[in-house]
């Protein structure tokens, strides 16, 4: 069974709240025949496009091509937020690779969210670009080390732009019973993914681009040149990038050691018109303290748009919608009758130390996945990281490269009972609010 064809309609995005919100770019054509390209990328997501979009931009002749459609898979069904730094804390790094290196990998984390927002303004894409991402303690323990942990960010890498409400100003923020207190993080933002998602595609295709979906590739082979095939055709290319993240399949088992795919979910409510103010009282986007995390914020239109729950293996649960509305009400009681709109599912990557894998496969091929749930400004920072290093530049992409990173155990052949076992631990833990 293949992640591509389990939960979704061929060359159909799914039926979530941003495929309803934003306008599809035409159909590109599918791989036919034989092409050649001084680059082929795989998979047309946050990193894939933006590796298009940067080659191309310094004048090589790039080919991507995508199994489904571009912004299929996570790039356009995610929560939208673009955080500040690493997927781990400041504080976790530290202790991982020492303080000098803790530092260049935030500089390198703040460098892909300004980057990010450089191309949404540079390409003038409507995203509904937002600042305001709050992380939220369910104890006081856990406030007071948001709080701590704001003032390290501000003294050790002098980084100012997060808020310590107090708690009577937190509550008029955040309105919900779960949560003691928490931090706001001015410096961060939330967007609209999938117009994103298609906004770089149409600045990659002006820039010469040639993009291919419904062109799944089931086989590479390596060499001085490396070609790519697909069902009905193939690229023969000086260098191939690998940007599939959750969707991988058996394309790398080296890749898929480290490169764990797991299924995440949202719903959107109904407009909740002027009770949207008892779920949020500014527009920020929010992610709780919860080991399988919370994640929401409003839409434009003001529904909630609530991000809860995961599942291992290969298919989506049946009723989307109550699996989110479970963790939903937990946070907010007064929802517990709402309806919901839109429920959708979608399939991230993880590693086993949460942080992102860069790696060279060969001299001629380079892959980045395994965001962790931080993908939308690293990834994209990634595609732009890929294109320098083929070029020569490759002082980013090998620093992030240097980033700890460990097969999960059992390798690509049992690493999802691991995952399960450990993931249904922290889960109980959550529960139970140890």
């Amino acid at each position: 069974m293949n992640l591509l064809h389990s939960n979704d309609r061929p060359g159909q995005y799914p039926p979530s709240y941003y495929a309803a919100t934003a306008t599809p770019l035409p159909p590109f054509p599918v791989l036919k025949g034989a092409e050649t390209a001084d680059v082929c990328i795989i998979g047309a997501g946050f990193t894939g496009l933006s590796a298009a979009l940067h080659a191309a931009e310094a004048g090589l002749s790039v080919i991507l091509v995508e199994a489904q459609r571009v912004g299929f898979g996570a790039s356009g069904r995610n929560g939208g937020q673009l955080g500040s730094g690493q997927r781990q804390d400041q504080m976790t790094l530290e202790k991982m690779v020492g303080m000098d290196d803790a530092q260049h990998f935030w500089k390198l984390g703040e460098e892909a969210k300004e980057f990010t927002k450089s191309l949404i303004f540079k390409h003038d894409i409507d995203v509904g670009l937002t600042p305001g991402v709050a992380w939220t303690g369910s104890s006081r323990s856990e406030v007071q080390h948001l709080h701590d942990y704001a003032a390290h960010l501000d003294a050790r890498y002098g980084y100012s732009k997060i808020d310590t409400p107090d708690d009577a100003d937190f509550a008029r923020i955040i309105p919900s019973p779960a949560y003691k207190g928490g931090i706001i993080d001015r410096g961060a933002a939330h967007l609209h993914p999938l117009k994103f998602s298609l906004g770089l595609a149409k600045a990659a295709t002006s820039a010469g681009v040639k993009i291919f979906e419904r062109s799944e590739v089931h086989h590479v082979v390596r060499g001085s040149k490396v070609t790519v095939r697909t069902g009905a055709g193939q690229v023969t290319a000086d260098h191939l990038l690998l940007a599939c993240n959750g969707y991988l399949g058996t394309l790398d088992r080296r890749v898929a050691a480290r490169v764990m795919p797991i299924n995440n979910f949202i719903a959107a409510t109904e407009p909740l018109g002027p009770d949207a103010a008892k779920v949020l009282g500014e527009d920020i986007a929010v992610a709780d303290d919860k080991f399988v995390v919370n994640y929401y914020r409003l839409s434009e239109d003001g529904r909630l748009l609530f991000g809860g729950g995961e599942s291992y293996g290969y298919r989506f649960p049946h009723d989307i919608a109550a699996k989110v509305r479970r963790p939903m009400t937990e946070i907010y009681p007064h929802l517990r009758d709402v309806k919901i709109d839109y429920a959708w599912g979608g399939t991230l990557a993880i590693t086993m130390k949460r942080l992102p894998y860069f790696a060279r496969l060969a001299p001629n091929i380079l892959t980045a996945s395994g965001y962790s749930g931080h993908g939308l400004g690293t990834a994209t920072h990634a595609g732009y990281l890929m294109a320098q290093a083929i070029r020569g530049q490759a002082e980013g992409f090998d620093a992030m490269s240097r980033l700890p990173n460990t097969p999960f155990p059992g390798g690509a052949a049992l690493r999802t009972p691991f995952l399960v076992a450990a993931m249904s631990w922290f889960a109980l833990r959550d529960r139970l609010g140890i």
